[in-house]
């Protein structure tokens, strides 16, 4: 399972949806980036593939960040979850 995580501006909380493959997973980030990247303020509307009923939409120009982790069961597989990770890794 991989996780596309969407940080928000002024919102410390990342909003997440699920795909089941990679493919799946790159195909949404690059729908979000390109949607960043047009600058306008566009609604980006988003599903989850492990909870279907799950929906999320956000203005495009209010999104600051975007990231695919790959989900092995409970756990992440060997990577820390959010962006923290890399600011850990780089304080080091």
């Amino acid at each position: 399972m991989f996780t596309i995580d969407l940080t928000l501006k002024n919102t410390p909380l990342p909003l997440s949806v699920q795909r089941k493959t990679v493919e799946g997973a790159e195909e949404v980030y690059q729908q979000v980036l390109e949607a960043m990247r047009s600058g306008s303020s566009e609604v980006v509307e988003l599903t989850c593939e492990k909870m279907p009923e799950k929906k999320v939409a956000v203005f495009a120009d209010a999104i600051s960040a975007v990231q695919i982790s790959e989900k092995a069961g409970g756990a992440a597989a060997g990577k820390a979850p959010g962006f923290a990770a890399v600011v850990e890794a780089l304080s080091e």
